[in-house]
């Protein structure tokens, strides 16, 4: 680590209530936006306390502390409902550790937002599916996540990012993005510009029917990766949702959609041998099952019918973000290779043809656990 990283950490560590002598701090995880570091802590006779801090990234959390305000809300809420249900808010919530000063956050010298949260302790996250079990079990927890926050006030939460998942304005965006052309680098991806624009139907689907009110706007978390649940190492069961910084107003089918194009491809977001990509319909009911038991009623019959329109939605999506960035210069993204955003975009592109493929029995699934 750079002595001047070393340095911000340390400074960081230094104001927050934390106990104990400090026995080691390291990076942490593989998320693509945050530095993540974990820290150990020995306290005395109470033996080893794990830790999360994390350096927010303010080039995509511009406002790091409604981003907060917001994290402490849900949690809030959360832990209350957990209480009520005879569950362990230390396990199955996201605890926050303020600082000195009684904050949800750190601004060190820099100017940098720093906070830090209670290490879940055994249990994992899988960046893969492993074994299709985790899978259901995440579809349950995210499901029971739409059915604890269904009365918490969507309208009261701050759209962190702004139009995180309006995709008509994120194509307005990829149009520009290639109009611009700054990097120089449209020439060589026509066919997977062309692939946007053919599909430029899709962008404005839920704007249209939110328009309308014809779907509700829901407190969502926005990002429902396979790896953004805690799955217990000894039961194996899905037990809290963590990476909360784009939880805002939003939409059931985004959520549902966001998970069905991470955890049932049958390959790696980033997998450059596109002979791999497909979308596992196995897994795809799998998780249609787990979500709507995990909502538990709360979803309306015009939503349900929608979540396979939100996978073939949020996997377009997510491809013209990794487009975009690839033709912007990888200013979003981090990237660990060339071509990293291109390879990735085209994995998207990918599943969606197959989605369009199978469309007929992503359907009929849905109508079987109606």
């Amino acid at each position: 680590m750079k002595p001047e990283k070393n340095a911000q950490l340390q400074e960081a560590i230094r104001n927050f209530q934390f106990e104990g002598a400090l026995v080691k701090a390291e990076p942490y995880g593989n998320g693509h936006i945050n530095d993540t570091y974990l820290l150990v802590y020995e306290i005395g006779e109470m033996g080893i306390v794990k830790i999360i801090l994390q350096k927010m990234n303010r080039s995509v959390f511009t406002k790091p502390v409604e981003v907060m305000e917001n994290i402490l809300g849900v949690t809030s809420h959360l832990r209350k409902k957990i209480m009520e249900r005879g569950g362990d808010p230390e396990r199955e919530t996201l605890n926050v550790i303020p600082a000195l000063d009684q904050k949800p956050y750190y601004v060190d010298s820099t100017g940098e937002y720093w906070r830090a949260y209670r290490f879940i302790t055994d249990a994992t996250s899988f960046d893969r599916v492993e074994r299709p079990e985790d899978f259901y079990e995440s579809a349950l927890a995210f499901g029971n996540f739409q059915r604890l926050l269904a009365d918490y006030p969507a309208e009261t939460l701050h759209e962190t990012i702004p139009g995180f998942h309006d995709t008509e304005a994120r194509f307005q965006v990829f149009k520009k993005a290639v109009e611009q052309d700054v990097c120089r680098r449209a020439a060589s991806v026509q066919r997977d510009v062309e692939f946007v624009l053919a599909h430029e139907e899709l962008a404005g689907i839920f704007n249209k029917l939110l328009a309308k009110k014809e779907i509700p706007l829901r407190v969502t978390h926005n990002d429902t990766k396979l790896n953004n649940i805690m799955i217990d190492n000894k039961t194996r069961k899905g037990i809290c949702v963590i990476d909360l910084d784009t939880v805002m107003p939003g939409l059931a089918m985004n959520d549902f959609g966001d998970s069905i194009r991470f955890g049932a491809s049958t390959a790696d977001e980033d997998e450059p041998d596109l002979n791999k990509v497909f979308c596992d319909m196995n897994l795809y009911e799998m998780y249609v099952k787990g979500f709507l038991e995990g909502c538990a009623g709360q979803l309306t019959e015009q939503e349900i019918l929608l979540m396979p329109v939100g996978a073939k939605v949020m996997t377009f999506e997510c491809g013209m973000r990794f487009l975009t960035d690839y033709l912007e210069g990888d200013h979003y993204f981090k990237i660990h290779r060339e071509n990293h955003n291109l390879d990735r975009c085209r994995t998207q592109f990918k599943l969606v043809e197959n989605m369009e493929k199978k469309w007929d029995t992503m359907n009929r699934i849905i109508q079987k656990y109606m």
